[in-house]
This record gives structure tokens, C-alpha cells and sequence, in this order.
């Protein structure tokens, strides 16, 4: 069984005049990040690696979470791939995961987490928001065997405000 925690960085900021990759997070976006972390502690999720886009505001919103919920850093990484809009690459990193990892948390854009929870969820959501958790299972003994799976858990700022 393994189980995959998606999460959309937290909101940015576009008033600062860099490149889309570089963009931080607006104030509402750390506010988020520690609103949502704080209602995944409840869950007591078991995190075996964390993965994140190189780009700021994803960095950014993995760290706050990272802290939060007490996640040792060490098990953070970031990667370049993840900083994709079509999901292409998204569903690649998870299929290359090490199989001995059986908890997964990947932070990432959109439309990519979008088109990922409803194409292996099994609850469609219109549009997973800034900030949004979308926790899946998958009965599969293999990252690579990656196929439909089950949506157990949202968690999108609304939900807590």
C-alpha cells in the first residue's frame, strides 16, 4: 500500500517583479501554510520523503509544512521536475520514487496537481486551491505500477477558515 500527499504551494505573491520561478509567497500564503499544516497534525501522518519544485513559493510553503508538523528536514528535496503545469513530469517523479517508500508528500503547481488527483483519485475536484492537500492511497506494491487510486482526504483552506 503506499499513500501519496499532494500539496499546491500556498499563495504567491505577483508584486515583486521576478521571474514566474522566483515569485515568493504573498502574506495570506504563510498564513495558509500554517492553517493547513496544522490540520494534517490531527491525521498523525507517517512522511518517508518530501518532495518539492525548486520553484520559491513551492520551496517555500515544503519548508512551513516541513516545520510544522515536525517532518526532519533531512527528508526534504527539491527537484526541478516538479515545476510543471501539464502533470507530465509530476507523474513521472512519483513513478521513479524508490519503492521502499511507502509515504510520499510531493509539492507542486497547477493544473499538474489538478490533473493528478482526478486522473488516479477517485473523487473529482474541480480545482485543488493554493494551499490544497489531496491525500491518495493506492493498493500497488510499486511506485512504477502507479494506477487508480483512492481519494481518502482533502484539505483546502476554505475547509478551515
Amino acid at each position: 500500500m503506499k499513500k501519496l500527499i499532494v500539496v499546491r504551494h500556498a499563495k504567491s505573491s505577483w508584486e515583486h517583479d521576478v521571474i514566474d520561478h522566483e515569485r515568493p509567497l504573498e502574506s495570506r500564503g504563510f498564513s495558509d501554510a500554517k492553517m493547513v499544516s496544522d490540520g494534517l497534525k490531527h491525521l498523525d501522518l507517517s512522511v518517508d520523503i518530501v518532495i518539492s519544485s525548486d520553484a520559491t513559493r513551492a520551496k517555500t510553503t515544503a519548508e512551513l509544512f516541513v516545520s510544522n508538523l515536525e517532518i526532519d528536514e533531512n527528508l526534504l528535496t527539491f527537484n526541478h521536475d516538479l515545476y510543471d503545469f501539464s502533470g507530465e513530469k509530476l507523474l513521472n517523479t512519483i513513478k521513479s520514487t524508490h519503492n521502499e517508500i511507502d509515504n510520499l508528500m510531493v509539492f507542486g503547481h497547477n493544473y499538474a496537481i489538478t490533473f493528478f488527483v482526478n486522473k488516479f483519485g477517485d473523487k473529482y475536484i474541480d480545482n485543488v486551491p493554493t494551499c490544497g492537500v489531496v491525500i491518495l492511497e493506492f493498493d500497488i506494491p510499486y511506485w512504477t505500477n502507479l494506477k487508480h487510486g483512492k481519494t481518502i482526504k482533502t484539505i483546502f483552506p476554505r475547509h478551515l477558515r
